[in-house]
């Protein structure tokens, strides 16, 4: 018998198969073909055929030419074995075992008859069957470059990541793209065309409708652990069985039990769209009946094309599942399950709105669901609108709500609210309550801070600030999941502010922003008391950097969030000398305050206020506001805690209005509250203004009232008290030896540090800092410079003339060798 001639280079064929066809194939009696669909077995039959043709061989073929004689020397070529009847398939194995024809047969792994497997085995006895596989990357791409002309590497990723390497689909998707306009714009775009798809169609009528079924859902992405896909599908786990190896034997199902994309979009584009999102629904119903998290079920689905009229159920879920850690989320998948004809809860959505700050919406969806007739919806209604109120500054309707709702924490959170506006009578109730049933983190936490806050109006601050951090502590690991009128860490820092413990403060609330408490409804409230507590202390940069990054933020503050940003704004401006921003500031002021009624809660920047509208000339505008303030502070007994403050800052209003009789009334108010440590240190520097106002400059007295300032976490107001004494006093020694007291009080200036400012600080050596040639008053001249204050400011914060400033800067400029002022800061920040 004459020896075939070897197959010429085929792009459809690897090279082991064209060297089994070639060296071996043509000297056995019988040859295996097995694969999937779509593998290659009727191209190895075809090359056989061709090579045993152009040999001289005989070629019948099994399906054309059934009553061609079969003899020794011919070859039979049977194609798709699977798919004869036993007797046809006992026909064959009668041939080979008869030596009555040389016999090649291929087949799919299933259906695998008994027929079928006894003929498999009498070829097993010629030699290993050829077993058929995907192609290696490098084999698409060279049917890529044979179909395409040109295949560039991305068009090889991208079509061997769509086929998974079967074949048939590589062929298929090739041919596509050589008839497409432009198939590296269809290559970039991830885009399958049209004409590659068209050929599953057949494939997926031939494998029946539970095959169908089967690969829909996995089309879904949706995981299927046998019991669900049972529950889909209708069938036993032997059937299952079954199906999946239908569908792998035809090429659709790869061996992990995952589609190939191709095949999916395939799936997608060729089944009915009642069929398809009826099975994704029903999938989606399993699941969450077996207590699946919802989420990752409606985020493939979605994402496979399910449309939201078919998962308003799921969607709800979801929601429920992402409240408390991602509320946005939360409810834009109940916006969406209402959109599609659902009824989701509209408490449940205000509450998801309330805590991404949409108040607005918070406050539509909650008032919708205060007609609910069911009381538990109403209920949590009127907490969402009780806690959006607070936040707009209206303490009094919220306290009213909160003692309506009868939610958890209700109780404490009405009397706080309602202590806020003057009626402490039902604090001591709430301070006392037994704990609910069960003791929540958020009612535990509700009536520490009521007991807080009563030990703020009649007890002592020490006490207070236990109780108001024991309950942030208790807060923070509910993290933003807690819609509440106030954190405890906000509680705690004006507490905080009004004694001087302001570490205290700092901490407590730096804890709650990373524990993300109360959602960004309260991030925003936290990170403005950050920065009040850096005015407070002259740290007014940080301050300033804080308040910039509030404005950056993108959405409108809530009024109380708007009146402490434009107090922080004047207040900043205050501590600067920058009267000019103080004007610009006060103008935004007196919106600020027409929108947000006085409370507890807003006396500091009250007192921002009145000391902002005497620099402007308008003390009028915070008259009534300030009427007011005393008279909630009468209702609630005058505590020294809250008082202070206020006191203090009117005082200087006074001052700076040269309003003498009302100067005369504070400082004998401030008498009244040395009950407290900050009260007693605010009183003291009270007197010694009063006596410095009236020309009275004692040096010991200024001093006592300075440190006694400075101790209290208060620089900026010691540094100016021994600053203005210092330019009322005729005594030249006793004015130098104030003006550098008051130079050591003066804070440190705070230039914003780069995020890796810290280390580069720790990393500079001992060396380096010996080497500055600048005097320690010209290092802190350069600082305030680089902080970006001029001249004049650098002066009113160094109690030195502008003109002294320039002639520091000139020396400065000398020692460092510098021949420009943009040299100079160039130089100073790189010594930084």
């Amino acid at each position: 018998m004459p020896r075939p001639r070897a197959i010429p280079h085929s792009p459809v064929l690897p090279g082991d198969v064209r060297d089994f066809l070639a060296e071996q194939a043509p000297f056995l009696a019988g040859v295996a073909v097995q694969a999937p669909g779509g593998h290659g077995k009727s191209t190895v039959l075809r090359e056989l055929a061709r090579l045993h043709g152009a040999a001289g061989v005989t070629v019948i073929d099994h399906r054309l030419d059934r009553s061609a004689p079969r003899t020794p020397d011919s070859v039979l070529l049977v194609d798709d074995a699977h798919t004869l009847d036993a007797d046809s398939l006992r026909g064959l194995r009668e041939l080979l075992t008869g030596n009555r024809c040389r016999l090649v047969v291929a087949y799919r792994p299933w259906p695998r008859p008994a027929a079928l497997a006894e003929l498999a085995d009498v070829l097993r006895r010629h030699g290993p069957p050829l077993v058929l596989g995907p192609f290696s990357e490098e084999r698409t791409s060279a049917l890529l470059t044979a179909v395409l002309g040109d295949a560039t590497p991305a068009t090889v990723r991208f079509v061997h990541a769509q086929t998974g390497g079967v074949p048939g689909h590589v062929d298929r998707l090739a041919r596509a793209l050589a008839g497409a306009p432009d198939h590296r714009r269809a290559v970039e775009a991830v885009d399958l065309p049209a004409a590659a798809l068209a050929p599953f169609a057949a494939e997926l009528d031939d494998a029946g409708p539970d095959v169908r079924r089967l690969l829909l859902a996995a089309a879904s992405g949706v995981d299927l652990p046998l019991a669900v896909a049972c529950a889909l599908l209708g069938r036993t786990a032997d059937e299952l069985d079954a199906m999946h190896a239908a569908a792998r034997a035809a090429g659709l199902l790869g061996p992990s039990g995952r589609l190939s994309p191709i095949v999916r979009h395939a799936v997608v584009a060729h089944s009915p769209t009642d069929l398809r999102e009826g099975v994704w629904q029903r999938l989606a119903e399993i699941q969450l009946q077996r207590g699946v998290a919802a989420l990752p079920v409606v985020r493939v689905l979605r994402r496979a094309g399910l449309p939201d009229a078919h998962l308003i159920g799921p969607l709800a879920a979801a929601a429920d599942e992402v409240l408390a850690d991602e509320p946005a989320l939360a409810a834009d998948l109940l916006a969406a399950a209402a959109a599609a004809g659902g009824r989701a809860s509209p408490a449940r959505w205000a509450r998801a709105a309330a805590l991404t700050g949409d108040l607005d919406a918070a406050l539509r969806l909650a008032d919708r669901a205060l007609a609910e007739p069911d009381p538990a919806v109403r209920a949590e209604a009127a907490m969402v609108t009780a806690a959006a109120l607070a936040h707009r500054g209206q303490l009094g309707r919220s306290a009213d709500l909160y003692r309506w709702s009868d939610t958890d924490g209700a109780a404490a959170f009405a009397a706080i609210a309602a202590t806020a506006t003057g009626r402490p009578e039902l604090l001591d109730a709430a301070a006392d309550q037994p704990p609910a049933a069960p003791p929540t983190l958020l009612t535990s936490a509700s009536v520490l801070m009521a007991r807080g806050l009563r030990e703020t109006l009649s007890g002592s601050p020490t006490a207070a600030l236990s109780s108001l951090t024991q309950a942030a502590a208790l807060l923070e690991p509910a993290g933003r999941a807690e819609l509440v009128p106030d954190s405890p860490a906000a509680l705690t820092a004006v507490v905080g502010l009004h004694c001087g413990e302001f570490d205290l403060g700092s901490s407590v609330l730096a804890r709650a922003v990373q524990a993300r408490v109360g959602g960004s409804l309260l991030t925003r409230r936290h990170r403005l008391l950050q920065a009040w507590i850096h005015m407070t202390r002259g740290q007014t940069a940080a301050a300033a950097d804080i308040l910039d990054a509030t404005a950056r933020h993108g959405t409108a503050l809530e009024p109380r969030d708007q009146l402490f940003a434009t107090a922080l704004e004047v207040g900043v401006a205050r501590r600067d000398s920058d009267l000019p921003a103080l004007l610009r500031g006060w103008e935004q002021a007196r919106e600020a305050l027409m929108r947000h009624p006085v409370d507890l809660f807003t006396l500091l920047p009250l007192g921002e206020f009145t000391v902002a509208a005497a620099r402007a000339g308008e003390p009028g505008l915070v008259r009534e506001h300030l009427h007011e303030a005393h008279l909630l502070l009468d209702r609630l007994g005058n505590p020294p805690l809250w008082a202070a403050p206020l006191h203090w800052s009117s005082l200087h209003a006074a001052i700076v209005a040269e309003d003498e009789t009302a100067a005369a009334k504070l400082v004998a108010a401030l008498a009244r509250v040395r009950h407290t440590r900050f009260g007693s240190a605010v009183a003291g520097a009270a007197e010694s203004w009063w006596q410095v106002w009236h020309g009275v400059v004692e040096l010991p007295a200024v001093e006592t009232a300075a440190r006694g300032l400075h101790a209290v976490g208060l620089p900026w107001d010691a540094a100016r008290l021994a600053g203005q004494a210092a330019i009322r006093t005729a005594d030249r020694r006793t004015m130098t030896t104030l003006l550098d007291y008051a130079r050591l009080l003066q804070p440190k200036p705070d230039r914003p540090a780069a995020p890796d400012s810290e280390p580069a600080a720790a990393r500079r050596s001992d060396r380096a800092r010996d080497a500055n040639p600048l005097t320690a008053r010209e290092q802190e001249v350069a600082d305030l410079v680089l902080a970006g204050l001029t001249y004049r400011q650098i002066g009113e914060k160094l109690f030195i003339s502008a003109k002294t400033v320039e002639h520091h800067m000139a020396r400065i400029r000398r020692r460092l060798g510098c021949a420009s002022r943009s040299e100079l800061l160039a130089r100073l920040r790189s010594a930084a």
